[in-house]
């Protein structure tokens, strides 16, 4: 008996009909400063902005989606997740300030079926289009064995730039500061192993219209993490923005502090009630009987990103916001101490 490839669990052939799927994709994102197509073996983008920097600094992030995917399983829906992949790269990489330019992807599998990658890339190239970076390059592995029949995963790495000079570090944070937020679009990408716990999203309820959201559980669950780099490069050109926290794993208790500096002093409070959770939070909490610390321990709790300024600051920040479409709340204060505290 004679062996190859194929017969073990591997079609090359299928991965070859991937990369001309996808092509029509990766194609939307390109900049100009991409160099060569897709297909290389390694992505190039020339980075002759920085010449007009005074000192530039690259700076990347890399992420995943997490178990957020055993929903786009249940759903048979895949053309979504891979902007979440996106979101929960550039929107940390915007925390220093910097611009996305370029993205690439990882998909492993069990079999590779082309049109599904394409449809997982079509999400990924969608979410590099919200966000102005170049898809230029990836990897999809067929490991058969190695995951569960139909399943797959998905991570990502954004490189952006930022001038030095303008980083945003956190240092001008001081006491009286305010917190401005801005709202998110569901869950994200994030607490999804305590959701699937509490609401047992299954094929038969996943489809169920459930009134308080407004539409069906999958839908909602499904929701991409909203990009917000487009509004925050805008208005940190306008408004002094002195710190950025992206509202990820670890909810508001782990990342709004990561925007003050270390041992400045300095603590967070935050205003429970001046801002409208989202319902699917109200829904978690209800049906999961978990106490309100928790859930900003967990969650966004409807706020994405949040941004300190002086007072003087707050409202024009939210003014500018508010022109590029987002709902933006003063959501707490830094103050003098340590910790943060849910007022």
């Amino acid at each position: 008996m004679s062996f190859d490839y194929k017969s073990a669990g591997v079609d090359v052939e299928a991965g070859y009909k991937s990369v001309e799927l996808m092509k029509e994709h990766v194609k939307k994102t390109l900049r100009p400063e991409v160099i060569g197509g897709l297909g290389g073996f390694g992505g190039m983008f020339s980075i002759k902005k920085a010449k007009d920097m005074e000192e530039p600094v690259l700076v990347s992030g890399t992420d995943g989606i997490g178990t957020k995917l055993k929903i786009a399983f249940l759903m048979d829906k895949h053309d979504t997740v891979g902007i979440d992949c996106v979101a929960m790269c550039v929107n940390d990489i915007i925390c220093v300030g910097a611009e996305p330019l370029y993205f690439l992807d990882y998909i492993a599998c069990d079999k590779n079926v082309p049109e599904k990658i394409a449809d997982i890339v079509k999400g990924i190239a969608d979410g590099c289009v919200m966000s102005n970076a170049s898809l230029i390059g990836g990897e999809t592995a067929e490991m058969p064995g190695l995951y569960h029949d139909g399943e797959y995963d998905v991570a990502g790495f954004a490189v952006g730039i930022v001038d030095k000079k303008d980083m945003i570090d956190g240092s001008q944070i001081k006491a009286g500061d305010d917190l401005v937020g801005i709202k998110s679009s569901g869950l994200h990408s994030n607490g999804y192993s305590l959701v699937r716990k509490v609401l047992n999203p299954s094929e038969s309820n996943i489809n169920e219209y459930v009134e308080s959201l407004g539409c069906t559980l999958g839908e909602e669950l499904l929701k991409p993490t909203k990009i917000f780099v487009k509004p925050v490069l805008e208005v940190i050109k306008k408004v002094n923005v002195k710190g950025i926290s992206n509202i990820t794993g670890g909810g508001f208790i782990e990342n709004i502090p990561r925007m003050l500096p270390e041992n400045s002093g300095l603590g967070i409070n935050i205003f429970d009630g001046v801002f409208d959770v989202s319902p699917i939070f109200k829904l978690i909490e209800e049906k999961g009987s978990i106490s309100r610390e928790n859930m900003y321990k967990t969650f966004n709790m409807g706020i994405g990103m949040v941004m300190a300024v002086s007072e003087e600051d707050s409202v024009k920040l939210m003014e500018e916001l508010k022109l590029l479409g987002e709902e933006a709340y003063i959501i707490g204060k830094v103050r003098k101490g340590s910790g943060i505290d849910i007022c």
